[in-house]
């Protein structure tokens, strides 16, 4: 007989530390409305000092025309909401490197930030968006020692970034799941629960 509560309720989190680039995936109890069944990129990480990331999994009705003078290209470039901080600003995550100055390297193949009047000429050059660029309004933030804590409250599962083009991709909608199902079998109770509990 399957022990449902011990597979719901009950699961040991552990994984890798944190570092730049790591994936947070946020427990299925989580009420927060930005924070629920969210995957954030961990772009600024030192252990008990403040950090930041952007979430990667929730869209918004922006496209980037609508945000952004200047852009020729006719093909829509959805916006993802990046977090409750400075949610009137524009950020970007890339894997463009050194054609993108000034931008900061996270990990691997990922960077964020930089000449943003580059990346508009990148973009009406013609040349890859999808799983190369992506862009956010507002970033998730953390106080000195808040996301350590939150670690320690098993607020978050820590996974290592499985595919910079993949997490850059508009194909995101079911990332949560995806990356849940990443993590292995003990937390396989996560994707038994709603997205709004009281919804069901």
């Amino acid at each position: 007989m399957i022990d449902y509560e011990s597979s719901l309720f009950n699961i040991d989190i552990s994984g890798p530390a944190p570092v730049e680039g790591s994936l947070l995936i946020s427990e299925p109890f989580l009420r927060d409305a930005y924070f629920r069944h969210s995957v954030v990129l961990l772009a600024q990480y030192k252990h008990e000092t403040t950090s930041m990331g952007v979430i990667l999994n929730h869209p918004t009705s922006y496209d980037l025309h609508d945000l952004v003078e200047g852009i020729n290209v006719e093909a829509s470039i959805p916006v993802r909401c990046g977090g409750p901080m400075s949610d009137d600003r524009l950020y970007f995550v890339h894997r463009l490197g050194d054609i993108i100055p000034n931008s900061r390297h996270v990990a691997d193949d990922l960077y964020i930030g930089g000449d943003f009047d580059v990346v508009i000429q990148y973009i009406n050059s013609g040349y890859p968006l999808n799983g190369f660029l992506a862009f956010f309004v507002g970033y998730s933030g953390w106080s000195e020692g808040q996301l350590d804590q939150e670690l320690s409250d098993k607020v978050w599962a820590v996974a290592t970034t499985t595919s910079p083009e993949e997490i850059l991709s508009m194909s995101y909608r079911s990332m949560w799941h995806k990356q849940v199902r990443r993590l292995g079998p003990k937390y396989r109770g996560w994707l038994y629960h709603p997205r709004i509990p009281l919804s069901n």
